[in-house]
């Protein structure tokens, strides 16, 4: 007996909203959602499923009938391949849109939240070359277009630098131009291919665990100074220091030039040792007064001009007058601590991180802040009792979790605690709405403020003041 196909095409249906992960939504004709990655609100397709749930549909849109009029021609020749900017074909200002609502309707739906009067979700002025750090990965195997795959032409140049392709974790996408990272970051990224094909510098493979070229970042800052760190797989010094000079003399203007030798399976850094090749180990970054170093290691956002306004809504929210004890909890290197400390009478944030705090402490010390205070610690173990008892019951609460949210345990704490007031800045409205709710009979929802920090994706952050009930 045959088993039956899970594969369904439904015809002539209208795309009606935009959901998570950057998913447009239509529905079947028994109701059911049926999530697409090609297609945009407005848009009349045919759908040619791949999965199939009890409640839900996966497809793709093989027909189009009707093109939507929130469609816009995308810039950038590798959109729906490269997969990082998945709403390029959709106009900005209803990108806006799309995120406020789903911001909205997770505190809505997630958190059972009643919201305050809206205020607009605050863009981005750069709708593109918005971001301060790449990373890009070469490979000896790259990506082939479908033409390519079926034309019967020996493909000999298979090197790329580029980005992994979705769901393909030993694929590179070579990218020709990208649009995220403004110049000279294109023209490093072209040069250092370029020149490695020509002097026959082996990229990797992943499979194999072979090659010599693994990974290249590329850092920037609003006042011009640019980090570039290669990563390579094997200690070959006379290659990567012919690599790296030539780095080094077309573009003078590089101030942190560094590289890695990883040998082990994965190729994330955090355990390795950077060494400095040429100029400082660090560059610099300013924001108002307060000037920030930025190594290899550091986190810092992305997206410095959207940065600076989250922190001002932050510093805003938190409504300071300069006698208040603050906590930021996840402070990471400390920006909004530091941001935020001429406003407050002391801050005192909490990293799990090591080497972030390190940075905290050396930027307080650089930006002569003294009334900040800077610990190391897994939250849900360092933020309790003991904690309050040595270091004082706070006013003010910043909290600025990683994507999943908040530790259960880290919310009754909160509760138990109960400062006046608490800011809550998320990247994920999901797991904010459900911290949120544990939180809904004590505190009540008094402003919130989504900000695009990403323009072109479906991500948003969003800040809340939460106010304790009378």
């Amino acid at each position: 007996m045959r088993k039956k196909s899970r594969r369904q095409l439904f015809e002539n249906v209208k795309v009606i909203d935009a959901g998570a992960k950057g998913k447009a939504v239509a529905k079947a004709p028994d109701g059911r959602v049926i999530f697409l990655s090609n297609a945009i609100p407005g848009d009349v397709v045919d759908i040619q499923t791949f999965k199939k749930r009890k409640a839900f549909f996966e497809g793709e849109a093989v027909h189009f009938h009707e093109l939507s009029d929130k469609r816009t021609e995308p810039v950038c020749e590798h959109f729906g391949t490269c997969g990082g900017c998945k709403w390029q074909h959709m106009g900005y200002e209803h990108q806006l849109f799309y995120k406020q609502k789903e911001v909205e309707n997770n505190l809505q739906r997630i958190g059972d939240i009643e919201l305050p009067k809206t205020t607009p979700i605050l863009g981005s002025k750069k709708h593109y070359f918005y971001r301060n750090k790449m990373e890009f990965s070469f490979s000896d195997s790259r990506w082939l277009s479908l033409d390519e795959i079926k034309s019967n032409e020996e493909i000999t140049d298979r090197n790329a630098l580029g980005f992994h392709v979705p769901g393909m974790w030993d694929k590179i996408l070579d990218i020709n131009k990208c649009h995220l990272q403004e110049n000279p970051s294109n023209d490093i990224r072209n040069f250092i291919k370029d020149f490695s094909i020509e002097n026959g510098l082996p990229f990797f493979n992943p499979r194999n665990q072979t090659g010599l070229l693994r990974t290249l970042m590329i850092r920037t800052t609003s006042i011009g100074e640019i980090m570039v760190m290669v990563q390579f797989f094997r200690n070959d010094a006379p290659k990567i220091e012919l690599l790296l000079n030539a780095i080094w003399q077309q573009f003078p203007k590089i101030s942190s030039l560094q590289y890695v030798v990883n040998s082990k399976g994965n190729d994330t850094i955090y355990d390795q040792d950077v060494v400095c090749f040429k100029g400082r180990d660090h560059i610099l970054e300013k924001m108002e007064n307060l000037q920030f170093k930025i190594n290899a290691k550091s986190f810092y956002q992305t997206n410095s001009d959207q940065a600076f306004e989250l922190y001002k809504i932050t510093r805003d929210f938190a409504g300071l007058t300069g006698d208040e004890l603050v906590f930021d909890l996840y402070t990471g290197t400390g920006t909004i601590a530091q941001f935020i400390a001429n406003s407050a009478k002391k801050v005192i944030g909490i990293e799990s991180v090591p080497e972030a705090i390190q940075d905290a402490k050396a930027n307080a010390e650089q930006n002569q802040i003294e009334n900040v205070e800077f610990l190391v610690g897994d939250m849900k173990s360092v933020f309790d009792d003991e904690f309050i008892s040595k270091y004082g019951r706070p006013d003010v609460i910043i909290t600025d979790p990683p994507r999943d949210g908040m530790h259960k345990s880290v919310v009754q704490q909160l509760l138990k605690v109960a400062p006046e007031k608490i800011v809550y800045v998320s990247c994920n409205s999901a797991t904010q709405a459900r911290d949120i709710e544990l939180m809904n009979k004590k505190y009540l929802v008094e402003k919130m403020q989504p900000v695009d920090m990403f323009p072109q994706t479906h991500h948003v952050e969003n800040v809340i003041l939460l106010r304790k009930r009378d």
